[in-house]
């Protein structure tokens, strides 16, 4: 089975914004292209980190002490606990680069970009008027791992002394780089190259350096003590002709190898292809584990949250596609970094549970795991180290890499569990049984970080976060030699798998009787719109309720109900493929396809990219800002508005995928119907857990034949929604599910037969 090429995409000038632009990028280097009567090149380097004002949890806040002042109402207590940081004090913060700007002469400017996602090439056509037929061209490029980028200029269209290089030292609008201690850059500059050097006040400087040769501009960054050095060097050493071949033998193998899926729906199919396209300029091995923003950060602010790991949601959407797409090897330095914060995460834990081997990631840090901020309720969040034990743990899954399990997955599932472990109090249940439960619980998010609002008992986000660290420990430790742990049955036995809330009758009646539903916590539903879907977490991501098991699909039923009564105008941008994917899971392929339009047309700007806020107003109450300008129009001084976040972008990758394949309950499951507009599609080359390729083709709405690729030992457990006819490998069989040994190398061929309510055609 073959999926269609990647589509070219196109950009039309004028292009305000640093984020409208084109992206390049490779892990390293971040590159985006834009511009109106010139051509900017905004470019940026992944690791540029002032790490000053990180902070620890203070030795007295311990969860002890936590829960007395919560449970006390005590909230001077709660303050002295998380305090605040001083006005004007610095904080760590990844810094942008600069600007490289092209004048073109005799009246010349960019009209459009396209990028050939096949070749990740860029070419932007310069001329006088839209639609010019003697408009010129100027192509960029990027190299695949090093820290270059390169535009090839057709002779005679730049204007006399017509490229400026500009530090984002002199470009940032929303805060003076000097206002907190950073020196201006030194610069240097000549007729045909130049460069900057931005140094910090304690941390690696940056080095931006440019170079003309004949119709070739080098544009170079290096991040090291003697950045001049390394920009010089860099400039002079660079081989275009090596390059190429590099270049073209990486996307050749990459898009061959990729995850693929052709689609009758063009917006997700542009979603699909820009998003592989992206994610490998994100997430690559031999660059630093993937942030908010990744490389790519604009010179016009300093980025909007530091462009750090946020743990409670958004670095998990950033990795969440990797798996499924094939991308497993470029995770590796997501792994590295955890396992160089283990020691710091035990000192956290230990320290605030008072309970050995326990770990606490609080819900921001920077790449040293320093704490970012005071918002308490993100530190006592500790499903923030459950969830990301949960993506750890499916690596293994996908992959069956041992060292990993032992050196990684294990000491994280253990640190969340000796932490919740520590919270859980025992209790009496309603029938007189034993209950453990957790006293002082938050829902991310939800409250803000208002001690008042912001926490309560038994938080459905936590139990699903406990339920499913309990399960991998249990699937963990057998493959590991571990003992068998009993509190880790005790706990699951006795703890519930979500908290239940009862709300009165509103919108449809529910027999005229309140109604009960997931709650957030105990005593609190979803009261209003909210943007984390956390109390939904036990059907994904944590998977430990099926949707449809009859104990629980009564429930699940009204809590989509309240949760769609409360409507989205709350919501951003990254929970809005999460949204998607809830109701996947929950048999709702329209809702799930609306959602991804929703992001499209809501949460996409004009240049492709993701966005936290909405693009636009009148839908979303994060919205652009808009209203507060009399021409209801993006101006220069647009700026911390638009916030572009790649977490949304990596998610709707998950969400597509998740329309037609998922992993539920051990089992490879095939999705039983599409969206109703749907008919012909194909998907390819599909990851899963167990070590599964799988491809397959959908015709007239629905599945008609399989392909499994097992690349280890192991039992596949396919649930193919074929029907009651179907053959493996022209053998004829008629079980729902496919259960049978699987060996490395062997691939299993099933197709839906006639008389099974599908014609083969």
């Amino acid at each position: 089975m073959s999926a269609s090429a990647p589509s070219v995409m196109n950009w039309y000038f004028p292009l305000t914004r640093p984020h409208t632009g084109v992206t390049l990028g490779n892990g390293l280097q971040g590159v985006l292209i834009w511009g109106e009567n010139t051509l900017l090149i905004t470019i940026a380097r992944a690791g540029f980190w002032d790490h000053r004002g990180g902070h620890d949890i203070l030795p007295a806040t311990t969860f002890k002490t936590v829960r007395h002042a919560l449970e006390a109402k005590d909230n001077v207590a709660i303050a002295a606990l998380f305090p605040r940081r001083a006005d004007g004090s610095v904080f760590p913060q990844q810094m942008g680069g600069g600007r490289l700007e092209l004048t073109f002469a005799n009246g010349l400017r960019p009209l459009t970009a396209t990028l050939d996602l096949a070749t990740a090439t860029v070419e932007v056509r310069v001329g006088l008027y839209d639609g010019d037929p003697d408009a010129k061209c100027v192509r960029i490029c990027q190299t695949v791992t090093d820290e270059v980028c390169w535009l090839d200029v057709d002779p005679g269209i730049l204007a006399e002394n017509g490229i400026r290089l500009h530090p984002a030292f002199s470009l940032v609008q929303n805060q003076s780089m000097a206002a907190i201690g950073i020196a201006a850059p030194s610069e240097w500059a000549g007729a045909t190259g130049g460069g900057f050097v931005q140094t910090l006040p304690s941390d690696t400087p940056l080095g931006v350096a440019w170079l003309r040769s004949g119709n070739r501009i080098t544009l170079v960054t290096a991040l090291c003590d003697d950045a001049e050095a390394a920009v010089r060097a860099r400039l002079n050493s660079f081989d275009k002709q090596t390059a190429d071949i590099d270049r073209a033998k990486f996307w050749s193998h990459y898009w061959a190898d990729a995850a693929r899926v052709t689609l009758p729906d063009a917006v997700l199919q542009q979603q699909f292809d820009y998003g592989l396209y992206r994610q490998a300029g994100l997430i690559r091995r031999h660059a630093p584990a993937a942030t908010l923003q990744g490389p790519w950060m604009e010179d016009t602010v300093i980025p909007i949250w530091s462009n750090d790991y946020h743990n409670n949601i958004n670095v998990q959407l950033v990795y969440g596609a990797a798996l499924a797409t094939g991308q497993a090897a470029e995770m590796a330095p997501l792994w590295e970094m955890l396992r160089g914060w283990l020691p710091r995460l035990r000192e956290f834990g230990e320290g605030f549970y008072e309970a050995p081997g326990a770990m606490v990631l609080p819900h921001a840090v920077d790449d040293r795991c320093q704490m970012m901020g005071t918002f308490w309720a993100g530190t006592i969040d500790q499903a923030c180290i459950a969830w990301m034990a949960r993506v750890a743990s499916q690596y293994f899954q996908f992959t069956g890499d041992m060292d990993h399990l032992r050196e990684l997955v294990w000491p994280l599932l253990v640190g969340a569990f000796e932490g919740y472990h520590a919270m859980l109090v025992t209790t009496t249940g309603p029938d007189g049984t034993k209950r453990f439960s957790l006293p002082i619980s938050v829902s991310p998010e939800f409250g803000g970080s208002d001690p008042d609002k912001c926490w309560g008992r038994d938080a459905s986000f936590q139990l699903a976060a406990l339920h499913a660290a309990i399960r991998d420990l249990q699937a963990a430790a057998p493959l590991l030699g571990q003992p068998t742990d009993p509190r880790w049955a005790d706990v699951a036995a006795h703890l519930p798998l979500y908290t239940a809330v009862s709300v009165p009758t509103t919108g449809y009646d529910w027999m005229g009787e309140p109604y009960e539903h997931i709650g957030l916590w105990v005593g609190q539903n979803l009261s209003e719109s909210h943007r984390h879907h956390a109390h939904l977490a036990a059907i994904y991501p944590f998977c430990t309720v099926n949707p449809f098991d009859p104990a629980h699909h009564t429930i699940v039923s009204r809590s989509l109900h309240q949760w769609s009564l409360m409507g989205m105008g709350n919501w951003t941008g990254w929970c809005v493929p999460w949204a998607s994917i809830i109701c996947s899971r929950s048999g709702l392929p329209d809702s799930a396809l609306s959602d991804m339009h929703l992001l499209a047309q809501q949460f996409t700007n004009e240049g492709h990219a993701t966005l936290h806020n909405a693009t636009c107003c009148g839908m979303f109450a994060w919205d652009d800002g808009s209203l507060v300008w009399p021409d209801n129009r993006k101006g220069p001084d647009f700026l911390c508005y638009e916030i572009m976040q790649m977490d949304a972008a990596m998610a709707a990758i998950s969400a597509i995928l998740e329309l037609v394949i998922s992993f539920r309950e051990g089992v490879i499951t095939i999705a039983d119907r599409l969206p109703k507009a749907w008919r012909e599609l194909s998907f390819d080359r599909v990851r899963t857990e167990g070590g599964f390729i799988v491809s397959g083709i959908f015709r007239h709405g629905r599945i008609d034949e399989l392909t499994v690729e097992s690349t280890r030992d192991g039992e596949l457990r396919l649930k193919h929604s074929l029907g009651h006819n179907w053959t493996l490998d022209g053998i004829s069989h008629s079980e729902e599910i496919l259960q049978t040994d699987a060996s490395a190398g062997k691939t299993f061929r099933l197709q839906r037969q006639l008389g099974s309510g599908q014609p083969i055609t």
